[in-house]
């Protein structure tokens, strides 16, 4: 599998797993946030707001993969994976279960952080590569093909 599929098919992935989870917030599932234990009830509109943050990541990843804008999703995995990391800060400084902040939540920053710099990887090399192309010598104009 060529380096550019991986690359899809991993952010592929980050961005359904987005979408999924904002809409197990949003849709009445019952969906506590992994790591804390005083989630706040579904009447505090709370769910909703971190459900609808997710769909809008999710929507805006979504958008760049599929329009082929690949430089801009490796930027926008970097940023985004910053959301998990801080979910992982809020469990530890909230005394929840180590297990639960690094095993989920640190994890799901690491990998969507790989993802976009791999993405960023594969386009910083498609970006370099015809600037460092070089004309054959038996294609190149001799001088004196050049003053004729």
């Amino acid at each position: 599998m060529s380096q550019k599929k991986l690359n899809t098919v991993l952010a592929t992935a980050v961005v359904l797993f987005t979408l999924y989870l904002g809409s197990s917030f949003v849709l009445p599932t019952g969906t506590s946030f992994p790591g804390l234990r005083n989630w706040p009830s579904d009447d505090s509109g709370f769910p909703i707001v971190k459900g609808s943050r997710e769909i809008a990541m999710g929507l805006a990843m979504g958008v760049l993969l599929v329009t082929s804008h690949r430089r801009a999703l490796g930027w926008v995995l970097l940023m985004m994976a910053v959301a998990p990391f801080a979910d992982m800060v809020n469990v530890l400084a909230h005394h929840g279960p180590m297990a639960a902040a690094l095993g989920v939540h640190g994890l799901t920053s690491a990998l969507i952080a790989a993802t976009g710099l791999l993405i960023l990887r594969e386009t910083g090399k498609a970006r370099k590569a015809p600037e460092t192309a070089t004309v054959p010598e038996a294609v190149a104009p001799t001088p004196a093909a050049q003053s004729a």
